[in-house]
């Protein structure tokens, strides 16, 4: 990869991500999923990782995507459709791994995920939300075991990057990336973001427009 084209890659996410941006789906079970359409990119991650605030800083829109200061709250498949003949879906996940909500709650998001990320064509992507802060957890793990099954390539994306000093971020990069070589379908490079900063944002949006056109 050049400069030049990373540079590309940089501006067409860019246009992309500055288009019209917008609901179009809630889905509570497998069973209400809209038909398959374009291409899909999931964001998966613990409930307190900040998942929507990345949709948001992704598409610059600060309530495309609903936050709360209640981790949780996101309990359905939530799909955004972007511009016209773009053909991408962005997909928000419900978080895992909430102690506080009731344990037949926990399962049922649980096996939504799962049943989502092993039966959908169309999804050529996860993107997992790892805090910067924090790490990989056991909770983690047992959605990437999941991810390797299932066969869909996934990115790990470390978020809230602004709140951790430079050497111990280093140190969690490191030791994630390290991590992340025991597992096939994850790819061996770790992105680093700040939804409050825009840090990464810019390298995310290409990623994608890579993806579009590879499976244009």
């Amino acid at each position: 990869m050049t400069a030049e084209t990373d540079a590309e890659l940089i501006e067409e996410g860019r246009k992309l991500f500055a288009g019209e941006w917008k609901f179009v789906w809630a889905s509570p079970s497998i069973e209400t999923l809209p038909p398959m359409a374009g291409m899909e990119v999931a964001f998966a991650g613990r409930s307190n990782v900040g998942k929507s605030s990345l949709i948001n800083a992704l598409t610059g829109r600060n309530a495309l995507a609903r936050t709360s200061h209640t981790p949780g709250r996101t309990q359905e498949l939530i799909f955004f459709e972007g511009p016209d003949k773009a053909g991408l879906r962005l997909v928000d996940m419900p978080g895992y791994g909430y102690a506080s909500a009731p344990k037949t709650q926990v399962a049922s998001w649980t096996r939504l995920i799962h049943q989502f990320l092993l039966g959908r064509a169309t999804l050529a992507r996860v993107y997992v939300l790892i805090d910067a802060r924090h790490g990989i957890k056991d909770v983690d793990k047992d959605v990437l075991k999941t991810l390797d099954k299932s066969a869909v390539s996934y990115h790990v994306v470390l978020t809230k990057a602004d709140q951790v000093k430079a050497a111990e971020l280093q140190k969690n990069i490191t030791e994630t990336a390290a991590a992340l070589a025991k597992h096939p379908a994850a790819f061996p490079d770790v992105l680093v973001t700040s939804s409050r900063t825009g840090a990464g944002m810019p390298e995310l949006r290409a990623a994608m427009v890579r993806l579009l056109q590879e499976r244009g």
